[in-house]
């Protein structure tokens, strides 16, 4: 039997309980001398009609309970089902209710969990900015990326690029590639911008995606794919020249033809050509060091010995400049390839030596630092510097101003520290001169 039967029913027997009271009052104060009659009559009148209230009212407030409890989200509430009339049915069903209601609150509140985790660990800054221009970090990776900022306007982000706080501020959705400052140098990032709509408001979304290093690493592979395929070409067209050339210069040794002057020249000049085409191809087999990738084998190490080292090295090559040491904090570790980064810091102090050679007072310093970025190897010179429309051209392969010169040593520098996942720049030294700069 459903609840509103058995509501039906008991609301049927409290009215004739009430009935009967009724008539029990009526017929006590008809009837002469029943003084404690009436008062249990009376008495008993407003006990069922006590009850008859309690009956009709019980179902409101049954449903403003429940009612309430949807309102504000209160799943935890349960209903008594006692009292018989249909009321156990009734109370059950309100709590299975609400208890679907629970459930598909605990799935909301779980799958929102997920999305602000996977938003916060996404390795893609995100940005938000409200309807207000109130710029907020929405993730781990834009609070690295931006780490110690306090901005929270556009305008407060024109140091990294004045295109970037233009286009905080435009709330054009769209995608480009822009030019940022961040760490100390200049970094190509990938910006997406879509417009939300969050609570009734308009809220600009930004992804910001640094790229240099995919660049550096698809630009070194082009550079070592280019050699690799000319150092071949030539290779294959110089060696039948070298040698045929060999072969002639054989034949015209031969004693017979020794009494002809023309072919003493002809030797002579075949020789030349022999030999010069063996120093080009031994020239070429060279370079061709530039169009093998290294291979990096990564260990942590301590950054001071490992440093000290290198000073050493340094000192037995160029005494005469005296270089300072500065390894900041002192316990600072590494995770790197020990040799091909020595490498890579004995070339850059060798060129800054070479570079100081014609100054007075030749000063060099090497800087290994932990920095919000990561950690950076400076390599500091008072020299003449590199003019700022070469600082770019200097890490190409092939591509040097000194006249002795073989354009191989920085580019392989950058090579082994972008397959480290790094990155090397050069700028003005602050005292004069160059400062190479590596940030792992």
């Amino acid at each position: 039997m459903g609840f509103d039967q058995r509501f039906t029913i008991g609301l049927l027997a409290w009215i004739a309980l009430l009935g009967v009271a009724m008539l029990a009052c009526f017929e006590s104060f008809a009837t002469p001398g029943l003084g404690a009659a009436r008062l249990v009559a009376l008495a008993f009148a407003a006990g069922m009609f006590a009850g008859l209230w309690r009956h009709v009212t019980r179902t409101n407030r049954t449903l403003a309970r429940f009612l309430e409890a949807v309102k504000f989200g209160d799943t935890a509430v349960r209903f008594d089902g006692h009292g018989g009339a249909g009321f156990g049915d009734l109370a059950e069903s309100l709590n299975e209710v609400l208890g679907r209601f629970r459930a598909d609150q605990d799935r909301a509140a779980g799958e929102l969990r997920y999305l602000d985790a996977l938003v916060d660990d996404i390795p893609v800054a995100v940005l938000t900015v409200s309807a207000d221009d109130q710029v907020a970090f929405a993730n781990k990776a834009a609070r690295r990326l931006f780490k110690g900022e306090q901005g929270t306007r556009p305008g407060d982000f024109a140091h990294y690029g004045a295109t970037f706080a233009r286009r905080l501020a435009d709330s054009a959705p769209g995608e480009e590639l822009l030019l940022l400052n961040l760490g100390g140098r200049s970094q190509r990032v990938l910006v997406s911008t879509a417009t939300l709509d969050r609570l009734g408001q308009r809220t600009r979304a930004l992804g910001l995606q640094p790229i240099q290093g995919t660049l550096d690493a698809a630009e070194m592979a082009a550079q070592t794919d280019l050699v690799r395929v000319l150092t071949h070409e030539i290779l294959n067209s110089l060696t039948p020249v070298t040698s045929l050339a060999a072969t002639a210069a054989d034949l015209l040794a031969d004693p017979d033809l020794v009494a002809d002057p023309r072919i003493g020249d002809a030797r002579a000049a075949v020789t030349t050509l022999a030999r010069r085409a063996q120093g080009l191809g031994n020239f070429i087999e060279a370079y061709r060091e530039v169009a093998r990738t290294p291979e990096i084998k990564r260990q942590r190490f301590a950054a001071g010995p490992w440093a000290d080292e290198l000073a050493r090295i340094f000192a037995a090559e160029a005494p005469q400049i005296p270089l300072a040491l500065e390894v900041r904090p002192a316990g600072l570790a590494l995770d790197a390839d020990p040799d091909l980064l020595a490498q890579v810091l004995i070339n850059l102090m060798h060129n800054a030596a070479q570079a100081m050679a014609a100054i007075d007072g030749p000063r060099l310093a090497l800087r290994l630092l932990t920095t919000p970025e990561g950690i950076a190897i400076e390599v500091e010179d008072n020299g003449p510097g590199v003019p700022e429309q070469l600082r770019q051209d200097v890490f190409l392969p092939f591509f040097t101003t000194r006249a002795t010169g073989t354009g191989v040593g920085l580019n392989l520098a950058r090579q082994i520290v972008v397959a480290h996942g790094g990155a090397i720049n050069v700028t003005d030294a602050p005292g004069g001169g160059a400062l190479f700069r590596i940030v792992l």
